[in-house]
């Protein structure tokens, strides 16, 4: 496709698809590739997100939310909140001398930080759970299954009936956790509505859950197939980041990212018509030839990936996507990634893949492992 169809008209999804890196990028930075196509796919089940808006609108929306997301707030705040919630999972593997990390781990971890992070109940981590997977699965339903249909939107229901009130609580009697903060952020006079409030923390649960959740199980399926790497990181940890940016391009959790132009736009050749949507495949232009250097080989010394920039706006791969909407929670999924495995490689200091084991990623939209079973030695 990256080759001789680089611009391909796709009735199923009712979309234009784009493969090339220098494509995709296009789209996520030029402002004519619009995301009111969010308006259908996203807001039945979070209602009306900060993703969803454009100009000042967005940018007053994303001044309020992006504070608690970087810098002092981020380290002092959430990140004993981290070390706790995967210290705690770590601490559960027992000595069976096997653990599978994605249902052990990977798919807990970080909806158990978001669930602390916004100050709520710590026994509700498994209706977050259900809730998390209700949404995952309405947002990669293209088979259009009514039960997993009706499953997303009764979320959102469920969802709402559960926070409002809390988000009502917290504005009388606000605290030092995420919630609270959300409630009371103020910029040039406008606040977050009680709906923005729940939207966003709906986006949050889903959006910084999947990422984590697929990217820490990837990353270290990437390691332990390539054991010189895994034995690099041990040594060093400072190259857990570089890990995280290579597989964010090498095994992507997130693969298909859809836009709406504004206007016909000229791109790989063709003309898309304004109001089109277009369909943007990370996962194939992570692997593009023509950007990255033996693209389908996994190397977290690689010279045409920055692990510094990987985390801003200035990322040079595609998975927090690029421009004015660049994910806000890029700098909590690397903390979490980097405590994370951190601890897993603690925990796990012989960690090895099951003989005959065969890896199985599942997912169009969202991509990741189905299990990663883990043999180690138990201590003591």
């Amino acid at each position: 496709m990256r080759d001789e169809f680089p611009l391909i008209r796709h009735q199923p999804t009712d979309s234009y698809i784009v493969s090339r890196y220098e494509d995709v990028a296009r789209a996520f930075k030029d402002p004519v590739f619009t995301t009111d196509n969010y308006d259908w796919q996203l807001e039945p089940v979070h209602g009306r997100t900060i993703l969803q808006m454009s100009g000042r609108e967005h940018a007053v929306r994303r001044a309020l939310v992006a504070p608690a997301f970087r810098g002092t707030a981020l380290q002092e705040s959430f990140l004993p909140v981290i070390e706790r919630n995967a210290r705690q999972l770590v601490e559960g593997f027992g000595n069976s001398g096997r653990v599978d990390l994605v249902a052990r781990f990977a798919t807990r971890f970080p909806v158990n930080v978001v669930v602390d992070m916004l100050g709520l109940d710590q026994r509700d981590y498994d209706r977050f759970h259900r809730w998390y997977t209700a949404i995952i699965g309405f947002l990669g339903n293209l088979a259009q299954d009514p039960e997993v249909a009706e499953a997303g939107l009764r979320t959102r229901e469920e969802f709402a009936a559960y926070l409002l009130p809390i988000i009502r609580e917290r504005r009388a009697h606000p605290g030092g956790d995420l919630l609270s903060t959300l409630c009371a952020a103020e910029v040039d006079g406008t606040a977050m509505s009680d709906e923005d409030v729940k939207a966003f923390c709906s986006l949050l649960l889903t959006a910084g859950g999947e990422t984590t959740d697929k990217a820490i199980s990837s990353l270290f399926h990437n390691l332990l197939r390539h054991p010189d790497q895994l034995a690099a990181v041990r040594e060093d940890r400072s190259l857990i980041a570089r890990a995280f940016a290579e597989t964010l391009r090498y095994t992507p959790p997130v693969h298909m990212i859809m836009r709406q132009v504004s206007e016909d736009v000229e791109i790989a050749g063709g003309t898309v018509p304004a109001g089109s949507t277009v369909t943007c495949l990370i996962g194939a232009a992570g692997r593009d030839e023509r950007r990255y250097a033996d693209p389908d080989t996994f190397d977290i010394f690689r010279s045409d990936l920055s692990a510094t920039t990987a985390f801003s706006a200035a990322a040079d791969h595609l998975s927090f996507a690029l421009g004015r909407h660049f994910c806000v929670g890029a700098l909590l999924a690397k903390a979490e990634v980097e405590v994370g495995v951190g601890l897993l490689l603690d925990a796990l200091p012989d960690a090895r893949l099951p003989e005959g084991f065969t890896a199985r990623e599942t997912g169009i939209f969202t991509r990741g492992l189905e299990e990663l079973p883990v043999e180690f030695t138990p201590v003591g």
